[in-house]
């Protein structure tokens, strides 16, 4: 095989990378790894289906052939994809205003929804732009999901209470159908979501390493066999998860219209946005602890085709789990192997125990549910975007109270707006520092630092920053407001100028040349010089007005300024 042959074998099935490098060892690491992570999906698959409004194997579903997809075509060693609770939330509050809940019109909407932001992302990755995370600020993924921890706790306190209530993915309705119906609290219902609370805290707090999620299940499944035996009359009406089907995920043909797909078009970018911001910023955070270098792209490819082929099967909008990644990198897994082998054990799983599931209760998975909604709240960073500036906590807060009151999809766009407005506002005011002569080697230093005296004929600024369209109004400001008829821009800080930044500059020389002055630049790179060129700028500037060195712009222009003298330029 030559090596042009494997390098186009290896973009395209990323996989044999990988597989080539596999032992037997290697293969037992990742096997005990993925049999972790299948027994933690366990409980968390089934919790996530019923926050997205859907069956519960849905969920189990969803752990399945996307995370396989996923693991087969990502970049990442370590990231387990699958099922997450902030896109069911979003999935949920998507797809409610459109059908019942758990309903097939229901479920073949979310396939749908799952299609179309696989192929948002699909577009994105064809289009190369694994570099558009970037635009979506650490601040905005952290108030997006402290705001949807808190919506899927407020649509989980009926289940933890016992209450039969419409639910829906409003966050004040919810609340306000609770406070009216608090008086019905079904108190064995309560009773089993707080001995499975009671159970989760104390395991997760005496055994770490122990399935937390998993034996606080078993133990409310307990409970409520146990309170079934008392003479508690009420009991008996403990609501159940229900049945799980002892099958493998099924074929499904989502849907599709133009009239739907128009309707879901909005939900489904910010779905697939939000999903490859999860799978891209848990990767790259493993991938700094393994030493590994993520690409971006690829992974953008793993995670559209998961969602695209997931819709076939039963699958609803998949993304990278921080909670599985972590374990799966903890358990010692060495390659992606280790979430093919937890896909595969889930799905025996399923096959041989899913008729347990019939003994599981709402309010147990509540109880869970609510302690993933706190585990979703990151504290740590929330504390360090207060601290950097109120910029971010502007972001953070307006993310997070859209993210309440708002449809969700809507909620991070506006995030990501306002990140992008704040950005451009502090782009658009570059640095502008007044130079004076220096004393030593150094020909110029800040005359503010210095307390050196500026020149009383030259006027010599530094512009760092970009001088781009943005940026145009508050530099032509600065320089109006210079007294002097002659101004020399230090231009090695400028990273970038556009056509607006080259037509001011233009203006700017005209105007001081009518005044009997001239502008001058100097230290210009060629992120500078080039666009001057190119935007036909360079003769309004003047060739002789632009020096490669500050020592030969100063000297040239004393010369000219040879019958004037003033403290600053006692130095020379």
């Amino acid at each position: 095989m030559t090596s042009s042959t494997l390098t186009y074998l290896l973009k395209y099935l990323p996989f044999l990378s990988w597989a080539r490098y596999t032992t037997a060892a290697s293969a037992r690491q990742d096997a005990m790894a993925g049999l972790t992570g299948a027994i933690i999906v366990l409980p968390q698959g089934v919790a996530y289906a019923l926050i997205a409004g859907l069956p519960p194997e849905y969920g189990l579903y969803a752990a399945i052939v996307p995370t396989i997809v996923a693991a087969l075509f990502g970049s990442s060693w370590h990231l387990i994809s699958g099922p997450t609770a902030a896109l069911s939330i979003v999935v949920f509050t998507t797809i409610s205003p459109l059908a019942q809940a758990g309903t097939e019109a229901y479920i073949s909407l979310v396939l749908t929804l799952t299609l179309m932001a696989g192929l948002f992302q699909l577009i994105l990755s064809l289009a190369r732009m694994g570099s558009l995370v970037n635009f979506v600020s650490h601040s905005v993924v952290v108030g997006f999901t402290s705001g949807a921890a808190v919506v899927i706790a407020t649509s989980q306190i009926k289940n933890a209470l016992g209450l039969d209530l419409e639910t829906t993915g409003n966050f004040i309705l919810n609340w306000v159908a609770v406070a009216q119906n608090i008086v019905s609290t079904h108190l064995p219902s309560l009773a089993v979501a707080a001995i499975t609370l009671a159970s989760l805290l104390i395991v997760k707090r005496w055994r770490k390493k122990w399935p937390n999620m998993l034996i606080a299940m078993v133990v409310g499944s307990i409970a409520t066999q146990g309170l079934l035996l008392t003479s508690w009359s009420t009991a008996s009406q403990i609501a159940l998860v229900g049945e799980i089907p002892s099958q493998l995920p099924p074929l499904s043909v989502p849907q599709t219209s133009w009239e739907l797909l128009r309707q879901l078009a909005p939900g489904a970018m910010a779905l697939g946005l939000l999903g490859l911001v999860e799978a891209v910023s848990i990767a790259r955070s493993v991938a700094t602890r393994s030493g590994q270098r993520i690409q971006g792209n690829q992974e953008f490819i793993g995670q559209s085709l998961s969602n695209i082929i997931g819709s076939f099967t039963s699958s609803y909008a998949a993304s990278g789990s921080f909670t599985r990644t972590g374990v799966n990198y903890e358990a010692g897994a060495t390659s992606p192997l280790a979430a093919l082998f937890a896909a595969v054990f889930l799905a025996l799983i399923v096959l041989l125990f899913a008729p347990l599931a019939a003994y599981v209760t709402l309010p147990s998975m509540a109880a869970i549910l609510l302690i993933v909604a706190w585990n979703l709240i990151d504290w740590h960073h929330i504390k360090i975007i207060f601290r950097a500036g109120k910029n971010e906590a502007m972001v953070f807060s307006v993310t997070f109270a859209a993210t309440l009151l708002l449809p969700m999809e809507f909620a991070i766009y506006l995030g990501v707006l306002l990140s992008l407005v704040l950005y451009l506002r502090r782009t658009s005011k570059p640095t502008i520092t007044a130079l004076a002569r220096g004393t030593g080697e150094k020909k110029l230093v800040s005359a503010q630092r210095s307390g050196l005296p500026e020149c009383e004929e030259l006027k010599i600024i530094r512009i760092n920053g970009s001088l781009f369209f943005g940026a145009v109004d508050y530099v032509q400001s600065a320089l109006m407001a210079i007294p002097q008829k002659h101004v020399l821009i230090v231009a090695s800080g400028i990273n970038f100028i556009d056509l607006a930044g080259t037509e001011l500059l233009a203006n700017e020389a005209k105007r001081l040349h009518a005044l009997g002055g001239g502008l001058y630049i100097c230290n210009p790179n060629g992120r500078v010089i080039k666009p001057i060129i190119r935007n036909g700028h360079l003769n309004t500037i003047g060739k002789r007005h632009i020096f490669s060195t500050k020592a030969l712009a100063l000297s040239v222009i004393h010369a000219k300024l040879s019958d004037h003298s003033c403290i600053g330029c006692e130095p020379r």
